[in-house]
């Protein structure tokens, strides 16, 4: 219960008050932070200050609409990962999920690479660290955190 009294509401969280900022996994942002205007703002300004933003699993999902300072996809032209297709499959939810991570980084113009499944993958494209699924959190986590030194 602790450390749900510490908790704030997204639209609280304001990026200079922080070092970086991490997005974990979970098929839940697909639905509802992939077009809430609040995380778009936070991970556009976030990055906008030099400050790294780092996302795993389904998470990179949540980069859909965000833009750089000229308009662009945010992942446009970067080397990034995230839950695969092949992944989504294994687990059923293909038909289920809104979009499918991997689909929407090659659309938006993503260079997207993956490891087989369910091994550890995260890539670092300057100040966004993407990791592909689940076992990739630690590795994420720890590429946040090098890259905060």
């Amino acid at each position: 219960m602790q450390a749900l009294a510490n908790t704030h509401k997204l639209s609280e969280v304001l990026n200079q008050d922080f070092d970086a900022v991490f997005y974990p996994g979970g098929h839940g942002p697909l639905w509802d932070l992939a077009e809430d205007q609040n995380s778009i703002s936070l991970i556009e300004q976030t990055l906008q200050a030099d400050k790294p933003v780092a996302l795993v699993c389904h998470a990179p999902g949540v980069l859909r609409d965000v833009k750089d300072a000229e308009g662009h996809s945010i992942v446009e032209g970067k080397t990034v990962t995230g839950f695969s297709n092949t992944e989504e499959d294994g687990v059923g939810l293909t038909d289920i999920v809104p979009f499918l991570v991997e689909d929407m980084l090659k659309e938006k113009g993503g260079k997207y690479s993956k490891t087989e499944d369910w091994q550890v993958y995260v890539q670092q494209d300057g100040l966004l660290i993407t990791g592909q699924n689940p076992a990739s959190s630690a590795a994420t986590a720890e590429a946040l955190l090098k890259l905060l030194k």
